[in-house]
């Protein structure tokens, strides 16, 4: 099953976002739930989504919000592909390299990118994301997946020159709406780790590698995660980047102004994201 959040908009020019299903080329709305994560916080979601049948809208063209816009957590794992830890200079960690993001920084699937006027070092880095279904303190690997509702795209876009201002990354990884993410929720009886992700600038392929190619597994994480602090339903885990990030580049490469930034994971879809200048 295919859940993902659309921008709606009625008769008055109100605006809002309602969880829809994906049934082919057609969007079905799942009524009483405003987005996918207020949908992962009902029990039965998984029953309920199946269920629906709301009103009907065309996936061509559809204005499509983060999938999950308003995680109660987002917790990054650096270094956790080998090919990446490589181009970095960096040792293969012994325990995952943890930090966060906030919900401020996600935008569409297919929104603009803006760059900051403050940073000129704005990097790709194509993510495998993990969304809980189900809440759970201290869970064992073995019973992490019945806690994985599913997964989805994400691109950690980073603002290089602030993250090594010092030795925390947190203030080069959470700016204001710089995090595509979606397009949809792929549930996990559709989807495990292994397919191809990659990242392209202007069709330029920059980062291709399998998501089966991780240090520490989507399983691994939740359980690790979750000893230290409890994961509920719309929490993601973004599982790290591969090899082929522009900082790792001789020259560098940086996203400018006018190109498109686009990035795919087989079997879950592709996040679009045109380069602008902040407003």
């Amino acid at each position: 099953m295919r859940l993902l959040t659309l921008r709606t908009q009625n008769g008055t020019g109100t605006k809002g976002t309602v969880a829809v299903r994906q049934d082919g080329d057609t969007l079905t709305e799942i009524p009483g739930f405003a987005d996918v994560g207020a949908l992962l916080q009902d029990p039965a979601w998984e029953t309920t989504a199946a269920a629906a049948s709301g009103a009907r809208h065309a996936l061509d063209g559809a204005d499509l919000a983060a999938v999950v816009p308003s995680p109660g957590k987002i917790i990054c794992v650096g270094h956790n592909y080998r090919n990446h830890i490589k181009e970095m200079g960096r040792e293969v960690p012994e325990h995952p390299t943890l930090f966060a993001k906030y919900a401020e920084s996600l935008i569409g699937p297919n929104d603009d990118l803006a760059l900051p006027q403050e940073s000129d070092a704005v990097d790709w880095e194509a993510e495998l994301a993990v969304v809980i279904g189900k809440q759970g303190r201290r869970i064992s690997e073995a019973d992490a997946a019945d806690h994985i509702a599913g997964y989805a795209v994400l691109n950690d876009v980073s603002m290089r020159d602030y993250q090594f201002r010092t030795i925390q990354w947190l203030q080069g990884k959470t700016w204001e709406k710089s995090t595509p993410f979606g397009p949809a929720l792929v549930t996990k009886d559709e989807f495990t780790a292994g397919p191809l992700m990659t990242s392209a600038v202007d069709g330029e392929v920059q980062q291709s590698t399998p998501t089966g190619d991780l240090v520490f597994t989507p399983e691994f994480l939740v359980s690790y995660i979750s000893t230290i602090i409890t994961l509920n339903p719309g929490d993601v885990i973004a599982t790290g980047t591969p090899g082929g990030v522009g900082h790792a580049q001789d020259p560098k490469r940086y996203l400018q102004e006018g190109q498109v930034l686009v990035t795919t994971i087989e079997g879950l879809g592709q996040l679009t994201n045109r380069v602008v200048k902040e407003a």
